[in-house]
């Protein structure tokens, strides 16, 4: 794999880090109209259909599209989108998430065997000192449950990852397509069980075009180019040189939420964002900048 993006894929990764950045406002507006599995439903179902009527199913197993749809679509989407409704806020939302790079790489370390090296024991201490000032800043809109409701969506994050990468160089927007059809059904039955038909029927029929173009930029714009250009990306470059791109989401995310949602930017929360980005990055650039010196 050739370490260095070229000039195009490092635009197309500064684009989708935007786009997942962003999409924590995006995720907000829809969520005051729709309810969060419905959400996450509707999203995987306009992600797969029409697209698996037009493109042949990739060259992977069922199993591999079948993990990928659940832990991508039924883990990481339904369990973020659900902490987003009341739990956690999106600035926040969008930090936490990122620790999806350090269950990737320990996830990927038991796989393969290897040990952990002193670089990524302090990397992950620094980082857990973020998640623990936002753990000890809880408020109204930032709760416990919500921070580990986020943490378990980043867990399931790093899965899709891992079963992403195992899927090797296969037509990623057949891929997208195909194993979102699997994140359809348990979503589907876990809203109506927990949220309810009289709730889901009264939602679909007062959304209005802003609630609709949410949905539609969540499986267009987040879904089938976001995760597609990401795994495409992934397939081409090592994971290292890839994954850094990542470490700007929580930059756009809480950005966004402070200027279009009047979200507070306290000093607490830049400690916390300084020391979780902190971390990621000597993670993820110590072997490649420094390690190696």
């Amino acid at each position: 794999m050739n370490p260095t993006l070229t000039t195009r894929h490092v635009l197309l990764a500064l684009l989708v880090v935007a786009i997942w950045g962003t999409n924590f406002v995006v995720i907000k507006v829809a969520l005051a109209q729709l309810p969060p599995l419905l959400f996450a439903t509707l999203r995987f179902a306009l992600a797969a259909v029409p697209l698996v009527l037009l493109v042949r199913r990739p060259a992977v197993s069922w199993r591999n599209l079948a993990l990928y749809g659940l832990t991508i679509g039924a883990g990481q989407f339904g369990l973020l989108f659900f902490a987003m409704t009341r739990y956690i806020s999106p600035g926040l939302a969008s930090l936490i998430i990122q620790s999806q790079v350090f269950f990737t790489v320990g996830l990927a370390l038991a796989i393969s065997g290897e040990r952990l090296r002193g670089f990524q024991i302090a990397a992950g201490l620094i980082a857990l000192a973020g998640v623990a000032i936002i753990a000890g800043n809880t408020d109204g809109q930032t709760t416990v449950a919500g921070l580990l409701l986020t943490l378990t969506a980043a867990f399931c994050w790093a899965l899709g990852n891992l079963t992403s990468r195992a899927a090797g160089r296969v037509d990623m927007l057949a891929y997208i397509a195909w194993s979102s059809l699997f994140a359809v059904p348990p979503l589907a039955v876990l809203s109506v069980a927990f949220e309810g038909w009289p709730a889901i029927a009264a939602s679909l029929r007062q959304t209005d075009a802003l609630g609709w173009a949410a949905v539609a930029w969540q499986s267009v714009g987040n879904t089938i180019f976001g995760y597609g250009v990401w795994a495409w990306l992934l397939s081409r470059y090592p994971a290292a040189t890839v994954a850094p791109f990542a470490l700007l989401v929580p930059i756009f995310g809480m950005g966004a939420a402070t200027l279009l949602l009047d979200e507070p930017l306290q000093s607490w929360k830049l400690l916390a964002a300084g020391l979780v980005v902190g971390g990621l990055s000597l993670n993820l650039l110590w072997p490649r900048y420094i390690g190696w010196r």
